[in-house]
């Protein structure tokens, strides 16, 4: 059971109900249970995660890239919550089943882009200080630009500030379970 206590969505007023109707246009009218305590606690922190999100859905990553590196990242902080969401979206942005699988494991999918990105990914969470020249040559070599390596910073740092949160909470999964 999450650790802090949300009144119903319903019930909300001002900044959070504004972050709230927000929410439930981006996520088909419902308001996710990170959602929910964010916004009650925090409506404009919840709003910058919005804003920070939705400049990556517009940015130089595809979908596919993009979940690929917040299932991963979540995968290595023990974000369970983060976990079920990511692989239920990343599902829907048309990554297997099995890549999933392989993804969170940090295991070649058979994509070579998309094993780049998961190795690049692993190193900067796996290590400390600057990145190797060689680590930065390999990912520019599977076709990554200097804009998407930037795109895959906030990616990082946006899953890092959810992932962190609901391990505070202990935010109750309201996603389909993981297989």
């Amino acid at each position: 059971m999450s650790r802090i206590n949300v009144p119903a969505i319903a019930t909300a007023t001002g900044a959070t109900a504004e972050v709230y109707a927000d929410v439930k246009k981006i996520a088909g009218g419902g308001v996710p249970n990170l959602f929910a305590a964010l916004g009650y606690l925090a409506p404009v922190s919840l709003k910058a995660v919005l804003n920070a999100e939705a400049a990556l859905g517009s940015g130089s990553l595809s979908k596919q890239d993009v979940e690929t590196i917040k299932l991963l990242v979540s995968e290595q902080t023990g974000c369970d919550y983060c976990v079920a969401a990511h692989v239920m979206i990343g599902k829907m942005v048309g990554l297997p089943a099995e890549a999933l699988k392989q993804i969170r494991a940090g295991q070649p999918t058979g994509d070579a882009k998309r094993d780049a990105l998961v190795r690049f990914v692993l190193n900067l969470q796996n290590t400390s200080g600057t990145i190797s020249n060689e680590e930065f040559a390999a990912i520019r070599a599977a076709g990554y630009t200097d804009a998407q390596l930037a795109d895959i910073s906030l990616a990082i740092a946006l899953t890092i500030f959810t992932n962190t949160f609901n391990r505070i909470n202990d935010t109750d999964v309201d996603m389909p379970p993981v297989k």
